[in-house]
């Protein structure tokens, strides 16, 4: 039993081995498609979204672009308007320009705060507006400087005389051999609206800065998310990616008429051209997605900013969705892959058993035909000391007829019964051999001594190796270690052999060796006969089930190929080499135990 155990634990240990191999090979072939197909397809959509939020930002930014210039390219096209269709003596008039303003103030929602017509030295002249700026003194503005010699200006957003932030617009034209200027100021706040409506996500804002890095609306709220220098870098990185040329100061339009301003803004900032992104890293290390569009003669910039993880949002939503789905798909198959191989090896190991238990049978009933073989040479055998009892007995019977005490008589009785008993004591030796070799059926692994069962099964055999005429020979090592293995199972290994070797030699007799000897770790046992050998075409299938060369009826070939299957069950080797007329010689090595081999 003790025996038994370690077996049963090796074979559960395999098919657990067994299961673990067959699981990862289906969960490999199942997820390796899987895997690549969704970074396949999460890769690709992953481009594609990043294409489609930079598209559409694009497409946002492009049209806030388009509509802050034409806002702006609208109030330089009022004032131009208005300032041809009145002469300059007219808009002197303090009431008349302050009329003015108000018809564009009720036309355009107050986006006018005021008016002002300057002369050449900049003193402005008359004024129409909520401040007290009359006889205001231009002269050393920039702004100024700038709009005199320009026939359209648009100044950058400043603080001015008034205290807050504003820009306006100037339009230049001459009247009695000087230049003129006629000024609006735009509503900061209107201006603004246009720019902040840009809000895309939790983090998305719009400003305009200008080339000095100073905003032209207001500032996103909190801290700059990029530095100083990272904002003003965009305006080079604008030009090198859309081949923009640097600005001039004011509008450089052509005076052709009323139109001229529409025309030539709608040319020079309304090109699809004119968008650029790029991503940037803020200095607390978050990633921006930066769009940008160049406004008022590429003096401005427009800057639409995101972070990238509030832009990609819903892609990175989509990613995590499409892992769990993945990694669910992923513990399904890996469960499947557990449970398949789990049936599949439970049906292996029951099938092994039926053929466990079917090989169990073919090697009884193997066995049963070695004794009914052995049992017609065992009773040949018999048949010698029954015979010499019987005549014994009748010897001894004539005695009695004669009279005991007369001569000899009782001494010849006396042997008589005496030879009686020797023979029936060897009739009893046989059968008790014939017996025991026939009763043993467990298949049990125990230990066994080799040397013993080799000595047995050449005693069962020895009645028909001498009819056979063949003389066994056994060089056994003595003290040869114990082996496990099972004792049916190997008198059935030997008897096979030992049976080929005597019918091999039963026309012309020889001799059958037997040596057995220890290994380093293993026993070896070697039966060679001097029979007529294999040919060596046959020598590769000799132990092929059903393969023999008795002629029919006297072999089934399944001998050898069970002594093989026996051998490797135990873990050990079987092999023979053989000469055509010199005989033929069994190996067969047996592993020790551990405890055997250290003994």
């Amino acid at each position: 039993m003790d025996a038994e155990q370690p077996t049963s634990d090796r074979r559960h240990s395999a098919y657990t081995g067994l299961r673990l191999r067959i699981a990862l090979i289906v969960i490999m072939v199942s997820l390796a498609p899987m895997v690549l197909v969704s970074a396949t397809i999460l890769y690709q959509f992953n481009i594609f979204s990043n294409e489609m939020v930079n598209a559409h930002l694009g497409e946002l930014v492009l049209k806030h672009k388009q509509n802050i210039d034409y806002f702006l390219k609208q109030r330089l096209n009022d004032i131009s308007h208005l300032f041809r269709s009145f002469d300059v003596e007219q808009l002197k008039d303090k009431d008349f320009l302050q009329q003015r303003l108000k018809v564009l103030q009720e036309e355009y929602r107050y986006v006018f705060v005021d008016l002002g017509l300057i002369d050449q030295n900049g003193r402005q002249v008359a004024y129409a507006g909520p401040f007290e700026l009359g006889r205001a003194d231009y002269s050393g503005a920039d702004w100024f400087k700038k709009a005199i010699q320009r026939h359209g200006f648009i100044s950058d957003v400043f603080m001015g005389l008034r205290g807050h932030p504003h820009f306006i617009v100037t339009v230049r034209r001459q009247w009695q051999g000087a230049e003129w200027l006629l000024r609006a100021t735009i509503d900061f706040v209107a201006f603004n609206t246009l720019v902040e409506n840009l809000a895309v996500g939790k983090t998305g804002t719009a400003f305009i800065l200008n080339r000095e890095g100073e905003f032209q609306t207001r500032p996103p709220a909190g801290e700059p998310k990029l530095t100083k220098q990272q904002y003003l870098n965009l305006f080079k990185k604008g030009e090198e990616a859309l081949g923009a040329r640097r600005p001039s100061d004011g509008l450089d339009l052509v005076e052709e008429g009323e139109a001229h301003f529409l025309e030539g803004y709608i040319d020079r900032y309304t090109q699809p051209s004119s968008i650029f992104s790029v991503e940037k890293l803020g200095e607390h290390g978050d990633k921006f997605i930066i769009v940008a569009a160049f406004l008022k003669n590429n003096q401005w910039l427009l800057i639409f900013q995101q972070e990238a993880a509030d832009a990609f949002a819903k892609l990175q939503e989509t990613q995590r969705m499409a892992g769990l789905i993945s990694i669910i798909g992923a513990l399904a198959i890996i469960g499947m892959a557990f449970i398949v191989s789990g049936r599949m090896v439970k049906r292996m190991a029951r099938l092994d058993f039926e053929k466990e238990m079917m090989n169990q049978q073919v090697i009884e009933t193997g066995k049963l035909a070695s004794v009914g073989e052995l049992a017609a040479g065992i009773a040949h055998e018999i048949n010698n000391p029954v015979a010499i009892m019987v005549e014994e007995a009748g010897w001894i019977q004539d005695l009695m007829g004669e009279g005991l005490e007369q001569g000899d008589n009782l001494q010849e009785a006396k042997r008589g019964l005496q030879q009686i008993e020797t023979q029936g004591r060897r009739c009893k030796e046989i059968t008790h051999k014939l017996l025991s070799f026939a009763r043993k059926t467990d298949s049990r692994v125990q230990t066994l001594q080799l040397n013993e069962l080799v000595t047995e099964v050449a005693s069962l055999l020895s009645q028909k190796s001498r009819y056979a005429n063949v003389e066994v020979q056994l060089r056994l090592q003595p003290d040869l270690p114990p082996i496990q293995a099972s004792a049916t199972e190997m008198q059935q290994v030997l008897m096979n052999i030992f049976n080929n070797a005597v019918d091999a030699m039963e026309k012309s007799g020889g001799t059958i060796t037997v040596v057995s000897r220890s290994e380093e770790q293993s026993i070896r046992l070697s039966i060679a006969d001097t029979g007529p050998g294999i040919p060596a075409s046959n020598l590769g299938r000799l132990f092929d089930p059903f393969f023999t060369t008795k002629p029919v009826g006297k072999g089934t070939g399944l001998g050898l190929s069970i002594c093989y299957g026996i051998i490797h069950k135990m873990g050990g080797q079987i092999d023979a080499e053989s000469q055509v007329g010199k005989g033929t010689t069994f190996h067969i090595v047996l592993p020790l135990t551990a405890a055997a081999a250290k003994h």
